[in-house]
């Protein structure tokens, strides 16, 4: 078993206090192979050492002796749509509701209140004539590992928060937040490099929203998908 321990900063926070859903996904799956499925127990804290117990084929992420939230390897079955033009994309997000109905607007992947260089701000908007969302995307050269590539967290992270704004707008005093997030990586992108960001509908059950992601790079070509589950929770949780 490999043991590992960190913080996560207030760089990458989601909601309030709380770690980034996709960030910290990507961290608990960062040394499993092939897609890995991520459920996160409960709100990922900021600025406390965690550990991270990885084994062959699962991880686990705790704080102290709670558990924040594990992975597994799994499959993932997902037919993402067309990757739309870059401009098409740069059109889409001019629609962002997020610029005036945010749940979260700190957040580091979709936060308007976000700087450029220091959030993502993946900012997704309805494509004409369909239920999904895009964005243009040109990632921080702040968020390469020692190679000069995307950190993989990076883009776990890019998979988050399109999922949601496919379900927007939401009823009042509701909000929602991620509850498991099933990815596949199978590409890599550069800082710099310009990529595009998908999210689309995939049903409701009860309290649950489930949505599939996508992120594309230069050239149109698939970088990597998720599919997430986003819990419904009162909007006054972060108050």
């Amino acid at each position: 078993m490999h043991i590992e321990r960190f913080e996560i900063e207030e760089r990458f926070h989601g909601p309030p206090r709380s770690g980034n859903g996709g960030y910290t996904c990507g961290r608990i799956a960062q040394h499993l192979q092939g897609t890995v499925a991520v459920r996160l127990k409960v709100p990922p804290p900021l600025g406390t050492e965690l550990r991270l117990e990885t084994a062959a084929h699962e991880a686990h992420l705790f704080d102290g002796t709670a558990l924040v939230g594990q992975a597994k390897q799994s499959a993932l079955s997902l037919s993402p749509p067309p990757c739309p033009s870059y401009e098409e994309a740069q059109k889409a997000s001019q629609s962002y509701i997020g610029f005036s109905m945010h749940s979260f607007p700190g957040c580091f992947v979709c936060g308007p209140q976000r700087e450029p260089r220091d959030g993502l701000r993946i900012f997704p908007g309805p494509l004409e004539g369909s239920s999904t969302i895009a964005a243009p995307w040109t990632p921080d050269a702040s968020l390469a590992d020692a190679s000069g590539n995307l950190k993989r967290e990076f883009l776990w992270a890019s998979l988050d928060c399109a999922g949601a704004f496919v379900h927007f707008p939401l009823p009042d005093g509701v909000a929602i937040v991620l509850g498991e997030l099933t990815a596949s990586i199978v590409g890599s992108v550069r800082p710099g490099e310009r990529c595009i960001v998908m999210g689309w509908p995939i049903g409701v059950d009860g309290r649950k929203r489930l949505s599939g992601t996508a992120v594309y790079g230069p050239g149109g070509c698939l970088v990597a998908m998720a599919q997430a589950v986003w819990i419904e929770v009162p909007s006054n949780s972060w108050s």
